[in-house]
């Protein structure tokens, strides 16, 4: 039950609703779609929930570093991008995905190891990825607060 004591729907129907897919079906070792889904489940208690393709594009940086973080193994681009598009309905292109993942690698915040036929990702220090999201994640809180306090002028 939710603080204001409303009947809540359970992380797995919402990671149902968001992916079209079963929690436990998901072989992929990402835990994305279930703190997604616990994070809406605890915004929006009883309601749907989808994002924003283009505000998902926006933050696509630290929500790729985010999705290599909660994967365990296997975080090569096409499952990063499997992940995008179950647990966020982006359905972004590879030449979307691919250069921002070159470019946090540039960065020093993901390292690539080379395959065989395809790279894997790794956060490169947890540390400045830690921070990196921090700050996207204050900056977007602001933003937030900031709508909302201006909701009561409109």
């Amino acid at each position: 039950m939710s603080a204001n004591g409303q009947q809540g729907v359970s992380v797995e129907q919402l990671y149902r609703e968001l992916t079209d897919a079963d929690p436990v079906a998901d072989t992929s070792g990402s835990r994305s779609g279930e703190v997604v889904g616990a994070v809406t489940d605890q915004l929006f208690p009883g309601r749907s929930f989808s994002f924003d393709e283009r505000l998902v594009k926006n933050s696509l940086d630290e929500l790729l570093l985010v999705l290599v973080a909660l994967r365990d193994g296997d975080t090569h681009g096409k499952g990063l991008m499997e992940d995008l598009s179950q647990v966020f309905d982006a359905r972004l292109s590879p030449g979307t995905v691919y250069p921002r993942l070159h470019d946090l690698e540039a960065d020093n915040l993901l390292e690539m190891h080379e395959l065989v036929r395809t790279k894997e990702y790794r956060l490169e220090d947890d540390s400045d990825a830690r921070s990196h999201i921090e700050t996207a994640m204050r900056q977007h809180l602001a933003l937030g607060f900031v709508f909302y306090s201006a909701l009561d002028e409109l």
